[in-house]
């Protein structure tokens, strides 16, 4: 009997705080996450499961979504400041990659391989939000506003298609992305009947995992935005995925409830770490 998609807890309870997010894998199977121990911490799992501050954040900055570029860089949203930082994994040095005032707090983030990151930026307290590209220069364009909670944020495989959801309206928005990584023919994916929705990843199939925050699962969806399967996991306030692992088909879920990372093993591997190939 396949063992795959059925999850047990990686780290142990409340290793994190309950602002756990953002997980994000580099090349050798480590798994980042923010607020390890404390808050304004990015913090470090090997992949045997042992954890450590990997890094401070400086003024109050708090992270929220982590990505690494194809040279590994890191990118941390910090939604206190309104900055991307960008990470030198080597020395830990950090700079600032990108700050706009005008964001209500950069949230989740997606990345393409050639650098260009894409931002959400929900206002919780107004239930909207919008959309920011980050070129790799650091440039910031606003692509959308007026839209709900945005919040989770994934690009395709052929990073043809950008994926938004939004949590309060438990909406997956679909767009189609050009060259110039400009967004088009906007077009709902799928609407969720209840909870809400969190943070998301692409496998290199194109399928799109959602954590359904509230309702403690991981949701698989097909490219068209059929629901494929639910994950259970431990715990009900799921924040965010990523994939690693040695092929790339370990799947780690950060869980606020619970304050920790669980795992489990999916079919294909996920876009991020196909990334790296």
């Amino acid at each position: 009997m396949s063992q795959n998609y059925i999850s047990r807890e990686f780290t142990a309870r409340h290793t994190f705080t309950s602002g756990i997010e953002g997980p994000a894998s580099d090349r050798e199977g480590n798994i980042y996450a923010v607020n390890y121990e404390k808050q304004h911490t990015i913090g470090k799992v090997t992949p045997d499961g042992r954890g450590e501050i990997f890094l401070e954040l400086p003024g109050g900055s708090v992270g929220n979504g982590i990505r690494f570029d194809r040279d590994g860089r890191m990118y941390i949203a910090d939604y206190v400041h309104h900055n991307i930082f960008k990470v030198d994994m080597t020395t830990r040095e950090w700079t600032i990659h990108a700050h706009e005032p005008k964001m209500n707090q950069p949230n989740d983030i997606a990345i393409t391989r050639d650098g260009v990151v894409f931002a959400s930026d929900p206002n919780w307290s107004e239930k909207n939000g919008q959309l920011w590209r980050i070129d790799p220069s650091g440039a910031v364009t606003l692509l959308e506003t007026g839209m709900g909670t945005t919040n989770g944020i994934e690009v395709s495989p052929d990073e043809r298609v950008l994926y938004v959801n939004e949590t309060v309206q438990r909406t997956v928005w679909a767009y189609d992305l050009n060259e110039a990584k400009e967004m088009s023919n906007k077009r709902l994916l799928i609407r969720f009947p209840d909870f809400g929705l969190d943070g998301m990843r692409c496998d290199m199939e194109g399928n799109l995992y959602v954590t359904r925050h509230g309702k403690g699962t991981v949701a698989k969806l097909s490219p068209a935005g059929e629901l494929l399967q639910e994950v259970r996991l431990e715990g009900t306030d799921c924040t965010n995925l990523t994939f690693g692992g040695p092929d790339g088909k370990q799947c780690y879920v950060t869980v606020a409830d619970t304050g920790n990372i669980q795992t489990f093993t999916v079919d294909a591997p996920g876009r991020c770490w196909g990334m790296w190939a």
